[in-house]
C-alpha cells in the first residue's frame, strides 16, 4: 500500500476525532480501525499502526486526568501490569492468523464492540468507596480480560476498561475514564511491542496519526470533567455505522 498525502490527511482527521472521543468515553478504535482497513491497510498492519498512534494519544489524556485527580492511583500499577501481559499474549496470537481471517474477525467484532459500548452511556458520575474484598482480583480480572481483547482486536477496549472499572471498582464515570487510560495505554504497549517486533507498524502513517491523536486526546480530556459522554457516544454510533457498512460492502465486493 502506497502512503500518499491524501491517505495521511484522511487518517489524521480520523485519529483526531477518535482521540477526542476516546479521551472522554473510550471507543476511539471503533473509528480508526475501519478507516485504516477501508484505505487498504492489511489487518495486521492496521492493528500495529493504530495501537502505536492511539497509545501516544492516550498518554496525553492520562496526564490531564492525573493532574485533575481523576485517576484511582491505588490500582494503577497492578492494572498496568495485567493489561500489558494480556495484550502482549493476545497480539502474539493474531500474528499466527492469516490477514484474510483477521479481516473477517474484525468485521464481525466491530458490531460487538458497538453493542457493549452502548452501555457506557448509562454510567453515572457518582463515586463509591473501593471494595475492600477481592480488590486485587477485580483489578487483575479487568486488566487481563480487556487487555487480551485489546491485543487481539482493540476497538472499544477503552470503553470496556471504563465499564469494568465502574462496575467492579465502584468508581464514577470521570475516575473510571481517567483510570481506564492507564490500563488502555499498557494494553496498547503490550500489543505494540509484539507488532513492532514483527514489523507490522507503518511508521510513515503512525507518526502523523499519533500527532493528530495527541491533539484530539488533549482537547477531549480538557473537557471530560465538564462534558458528559452522551453527545460523543451518539456521534460515535453514527460514524461507526457508516464506516461499518462501507467496510462490509468492500469486503463482499
Amino acid at each position: 500500500m502506497e502512503i500518499t498525502l491524501t491517505i495521511i490527511l484522511i487518517c489524521c482527521a480520523a485519529f483526531f476525532i477518535a482521540g477526542f472521543v476516546d479521551s472522554i468515553a473510550g471507543g476511539g478504535g471503533l473509528i480508526t480501525m475501519p478507516v485504516l482497513l477501508l484505505l487498504g491497510l492489511p489487518a495486521h498492519y492496521t492493528l500495529g499502526t493504530a495501537k502505536l498512534s492511539s497509545c501516544l494519544g492516550s498518554l496525553t489524556a492520562l496526564i490531564t486526568f492525573w493532574r485533575k485527580g481523576a485517576v484511582i492511583k491505588e490500582v494503577v500499577i497492578l492494572g498496568v501490569i495485567t493489561s500489558y501481559l494480556g495484550a502482549a499474549g493476545a497480539s502474539g496470537v493474531t500474528l499466527l492468523l492469516s490477514n484474510e481471517l483477521m479481516t473477517i474477525i474484525m468485521i464481525f467484532m466491530l458490531p460487538l464492540g458497538l453493542l457493549i459500548s452502548l452501555f457506557c452511556g448509562a454510567l453515572k458520575l457518582d463515586d463509591q468507596p473501593l471494595p475492600k474484598k477481592g480488590l486485587w482480583w477485580r483489578v487483575s480480572a479487568i486488566g487481563l480480560s480487556v487487555g487480551f481483547y485489546e491485543g487481539f482486536f482493540g476497538p472499544g477496549a477503552g470503553s470496556f476498561f471504563l465499564i469494568g472499572i465502574h462496575l467492579l471498582l465502584h468508581a464514577g464515570l470521570v475516575k473510571s475514564s481517567g483510570t481506564a487510560k492507564a490500563f488502555n495505554i499498557a494494553g496498547n504497549l503490550g500489543a505494540v511491542t509484539t507488532f513492532a517486533s514483527a514489523g507490522t507498524v507503518v511508521y510513515a502513517l503512525a507518526v502523523p496519526c499519533a500527532i493528530a491523536s495527541i491533539l484530539g486526546n488533549h482537547l477531549g480530556a480538557a473537557y471530560a470533567v465538564k462534558v458528559g459522554p452522551r453527545l460523543i457516544r451518539n456521534m460515535l454510533y453514527v460514524v461507526l455505522f457508516i464506516l461499518l457498512v462501507s467496510l462490509v460492502v468492500k469486503f463482499v465486493i
